[in-house]
């Protein structure tokens, strides 16, 4: 590579970096505790302990279930139906209207086998100040593709460094550390071996970083191509006056994907649905199954299933960056090895900050004969 080559990668490198290092030191510490934030809720108290129920171990209708929430919300309609995966949960988000703003909804936990009001998930408390700070710093949407941004250069800054690791050690076995040499050096081949090491964990927490933050965009996308297609004979149709059954809506999906799980329902009006249709949600029952989901589009009014098909691979690809960005996927094990990575990760962010600091006043001449030596 010659010396005009690598003084262009070396600036993209050292100003990409630059650049978005703070920001990623605050994701990479807030991003420590939420990796293990089911842990740390149940240490703390705050997960909820489903009680036994002695000789009922059937399930309530979704129609009664819904009802139940709604009564406690005069005025409200449902908007959103989820399901806990490791416990009989059900989750109904009501508010003034289908169209209302997020400010505007009420979240509750019902037990699906009493349509006992159970408590819903902790939403306020120092975790949920560090979600929000790690999802969009306090700043909505424009905070989120603000990180997004800072994600992409982070990405370059990898790509970029990966390029200058072979001239700058082509002297060197990979792995050397010359601890007999200056603390400027030494610090350059920490920096060197931990970045190489983690080569591969900081890409993908990096890339899907950067595709959760712009999932509005993305999920705006599917609704204009995928799911219009799906919806096109509804176009000139008067929204409903009055919803069918919730619980035919989910059985008609269901009955059409024999094998899976019904994960997430939209009602009409809302955003992941359409004036006219339930959106039923289905995983499947492995692990990486169960994060790509399959969508039916149920009429409102009559409960009969208009079409049912795949996510597009855009919505998959987004779908499963979201639980793979906290290591969501392997329990406990995976967690750990996140969290190492994390401070690894952390390390060399700081290490490269102090060998910026270290060699601004050092030609990139100087600094390749340093360290081949």
């Amino acid at each position: 590579m010659s010396q005009s080559t690598i003084q262009i990668w070396s600036w993209l490198h050292k100003w990409s970096s630059l650049v978005c290092t703070l920001f990623l030191l605050m994701l990479c510490v807030t991003g420590l505790p939420l990796i293990f934030h089911h842990e740390i809720e149940h240490l703390t108290g705050e997960e909820y302990v489903m009680p036994d129920l002695p000789g009922d171990d059937g399930l309530e209708s979704l129609d009664t279930v819904l009802a139940e929430a709604l009564a406690s919300r005069p005025g409200e309609v449902g908007l959103f139906m989820s399901f806990d995966e490791d416990r009989p949960v059900v989750n109904v988000t009501s508010g003034p209207a289908y169209d209302a703003p997020e400010r505007q909804m009420t979240l509750m936990s019902l037990d699906w086998r009493s349509a006992d009001f159970v408590p819903p998930p902790v939403e306020e408390g120092i975790m949920a100040v560090i979600l929000q700070l790690h999802i969009d710093m306090f700043l909505g949407l424009p905070g989120k593709f603000f990180l997004g941004a800072m994600g992409a250069l982070f990405v370059v800054a990898i790509a970029s460094g990966v390029v200058l690791y072979a001239p700058f050690m082509r002297k060197h076995d990979f792995g050397t550390l010359r601890v007999s040499r200056s603390r400027r050096v030494k610090w350059l081949d920490w920096h060197n071996l931990l970045g190489i090491v983690t080569l591969a964990w900081a890409s993908v927490v990096g890339l899907t970083g950067v595709i959760n933050a712009f999932s509005e965009p993305i999920t705006a996308t599917w609704q204009a191509t995928q799911l219009g297609e799906m919806t096109a004979g509804y176009r000139e149709a008067e929204p409903p006056a009055e919803l069918g059954s919730i619980q035919g809506a989910i059985d008609a999906v269901t009955t059409a994907a024999p094998g899976m799980r019904v994960q997430f329902v939209a009602f009409p009006g809302g955003l992941y649905s359409t004036d006219h249709h339930y959106a039923v949600f289905l995983q499947g029952a492995t692990p990486l199954t169960k994060r790509l989901l399959t969508v039916g589009l149920v009429d409102a009014v009559t409960g009969e299933l208009t079409d049912i098909r795949p996510m597009p691979w855009y919505m998959q690809a987004l779908l499963l960056s979201q639980p793979l960005h906290f290591g969501d996927y392997g329990g406990l094990p995976m967690k750990i090895l996140w969290a190492l990575l994390d401070l690894v990760t952390i390390v060399v962010l700081g290490s490269g900050v102090y060998l910026w600091l270290a060699r601004r006043k050092r030609p990139v001449r100087t600094l390749m004969a340093e360290a081949e030596a």
